[in-house]
């Protein structure tokens, strides 16, 4: 079973068929949400939305901006875990806590964190003598946290209140009670199934082992409170009336994000905004969409311009410092004489 199962995978790699089914996914779920959100935008008072917004207390966005602050923490042990992981315990965790930060930060905003993530990992990794399989296990491991914490999320809240998700896959709430406890037990089989013995995925250098049990459960802890650090940020902002509590609003923010994460939209834009609107229809609009407007402040713009600007600070340092090892090796070992000053001395010598 698990053979054909290998071998039916390695024909759908062969013919590029899951690459073309994920285009077509994407592309379907940002049609959907643009449909959608251009009919939940209709007659949306702009001048409301704004005065939503300078309505919101001060005391709610500095909130909301420490929840965000303690998210992107979180984020950090995403890659000590994963470097960690792969056998780099020389690592700092200073140039850890950079990787992640810059990479998540960037790569949600530009779109495809896969790559522009894997890309700025690299730039910052390699100069700890990491190579691009050693980034490409670190991508893998950190995306790993983030689908086992999103699964655990998702499988207690949803089983919890299979009501909120109702609101956004229109299924009724046995059924998806039902799926969230199927994934919940999804998620206790993968953990015994790494406890019992060691597990490996992949082939040659790109060869991974999977974390143990112990390990894979600190994962989705991980997973678990760097989710619930930004859930607990959309909530502050969301309008207090009517009162949905706290799960309910995780539950939407985790589904509307992941439907954003699977458009591959920069900062899910688009389809993250209309989950949040049609899974919370009992709030008003112009509120809700003011706090989700001051949400992409907190957790999408202000981390990017903060993210370039390291990375802007750290290759000039870089730069400057190369610059001075440079210039100290010509003083050491300034090379042999310029060869016109060499023919010129030898004519001399010999009178010609």
């Amino acid at each position: 079973m698990l053979e054909a199962i290998r071998r039916a995978m390695t024909l759908l790699r062969q013919k590029q068929i899951l690459h073309k089914l994920g285009v077509v996914i994407s592309v379907a779920v940002i049609g959907i949400a643009c449909y959608v959100l251009y009919h939940m935008l209709r007659g949306i008072d702009t001048n409301e939305v704004i005065e939503a917004i300078k309505s919101t207390e001060p005391r709610q966005i500095g909130m909301a901006a420490l929840f965000v602050a303690a998210g992107y923490f979180t984020l950090t042990f995403y890659d000590l875990f994963a470097v960690r992981a792969i056998g780099h315990s020389k690592v700092p965790y200073r140039v850890n806590a950079l990787a992640a930060f810059t990479s998540y930060s960037i790569g949600h905003n530009v779109g495809a964190s896969v790559f522009t993530g894997g890309a700025v990992r690299y730039r910052i990794y390699s100069a700890y003598g990491l190579n691009a399989i050693d980034v490409a296990k670190i991508c893998f491991l950190a995306g790993l946290t983030f689908w086992l914490g999103n699964a655990a999320v998702l499988g207690l809240g949803i089983s919890y209140h299979p009501e909120a998700a109702a609101s956004i896959d229109q299924l009724p709430p046995w059924l998806n009670r039902t799926i969230a406890l199927m994934i919940i037990v999804g998620l206790v089989a993968y953990v015994v199934w790494v406890w019992t013995q060691p597990r490996v995925v992949g082939r040659g250098p790109w060869t991974v082992v999977l974390p143990g049990g112990p390990l894979t459960l600190l994962q989705i802890a991980i997973g678990i409170i760097d989710l619930g650090f930004c859930a607990l940020a959309m909530y502050v902002l969301v309008p207090d009336e009517p009162n949905l509590g706290f799960v309910v609003v995780a539950v939407i923010f985790v589904s509307a994000t992941l439907l954003g994460f699977a458009s591959h939209s920069p900062g899910g834009l688009g389809v993250f905004d209309a989950a949040m609107l049609v899974g919370l229809w009992q709030m008003d609009r112009e509120e809700l969409l003011g706090g989700m407007l001051l949400f992409r402040v907190l957790y999408y713009l202000s981390p990017f311009v903060i993210s370039v600007i390291l990375l802007t600070f750290r290759e000039v340092i870089i730069g400057a410092r190369s610059k001075r090892l440079q210039q100290a090796a010509l003083k050491l070992d300034p090379g042999p004489p310029p060869k016109a000053a060499y023919v010129r001395k030898r004519s001399d010598s010999t009178g010609v």
